[in-house]
């Protein structure tokens, strides 16, 4: 089992981290971020967070300061140069539509080899960035891997691209990290949806925090 993320992907990602997401992020949004110390600096973890913009996951990823795998769709794959770079970047295809069931497998090989996976508890965008309807897969992937989930909550990234709107707005981002909540005991249905609901009102609460 790995500790650590290939160096190649340890090398895109500060690159792109440093150069691009964090300037933006800092200047555009007014990125700010609490609970980073939350963060464990190595091995697999399941980070769970609400999920409002498109913008999300490159926000999420730099905010904890690793390489986080979320998954794609399988359209991305297909595009030549693209596939090579997100894959590096820790992005795996998921056919929509279709069985979670291969998805699961990609999140368990990612968690094996050292990553930080993440998975939107919710499956897709709220209007708000609030949880109302978690779904169990990230408390069943972090189950059978026994992998700790770190809870992590954007507050204002709904803004950023309002249904309707053609070019982003320069609105407020606030990212709080959670401390490590340890795995479900097993992979029955009580202990996920009793570990997903604790997920769920742990974000929800970093968000009535707003700003």
């Amino acid at each position: 089992m790995r500790q650590r993320e290939p160096f190649a992907s340890l090398v895109l990602y500060h690159l792109f981290k440093w150069a691009v997401v964090s300037p933006v992020s800092h200047l555009c949004f007014g990125l700010k971020i609490y609970g980073a110390d939350h963060v464990p600096r190595k091995g697999g973890v399941v980070v769970v967070s609400n999920h409002a913009s498109d913008f999300d996951p490159p926000i999420l990823s730099n905010c904890v300061g690793r390489p986080v795998a979320f998954m794609a769709k399988e359209e991305l794959f297909r595009v030549p140069v693209l596939s090579q770079a997100i894959r590096l970047y820790g992005a795996y295809p998921v056919k929509r539509g279709t069985s979670d069931r291969q998805a699961l497998k990609y999140a368990l090989e990612f968690l094996e080899n050292g990553w930080a996976v993440g998975i939107f508890l919710q499956g897709t965008r709220t209007a708000d960035g609030k949880i109302t309807d978690p779904k169990l897969g990230a408390a069943l992937i972090s189950a059978k891997f026994q992998a700790p989930l770190l809870p992590v909550c954007l507050w204002g990234s709904h803004q950023i691209l309002p249904k309707g709107a053609k070019f982003p707005k320069l609105r407020p981002v606030t990212v709080r990290i959670g401390k490590i909540i340890d795995p479900p005991a097993s992979t029955d249905r009580p202990s996920l949806h009793a570990k997903t609901a604790e997920c769920t009102a742990i974000i929800n609460q970093m968000h009535e925090l707003g700003r």
